[in-house]
């Protein structure tokens, strides 16, 4: 057995275990319940957030002024 003969046989392996075999409403149900888990964490990520506190006001800053006359 070569590596080509690997890489088909993993090939094939993967692709019998994706949907393939599925028709295409089970593939659809399937991306949908995919999809609704997914969106489902999401939202419990948000809803699980907590509010910032907004910064402080920084401290006024000293301002040099020279003394030095404009011609």
């Amino acid at each position: 057995m070569n590596d080509m003969d690997n890489v088909k046989t993993q090939l094939e392996l993967s692709f019998e275990a994706s949907s393939m075999k599925l028709g295409r409403t089970e593939q659809r149900h399937g991306r949908l319940a995919r999809a609704r888990w997914w969106f489902d964490q999401m939202h419990a990520v948000v809803d699980h957030a907590f509010d910032w506190s907004t910064a402080p006001e920084p401290r006024p800053e000293q301002k040099w002024m020279s003394l030095v006359k404009a011609q």
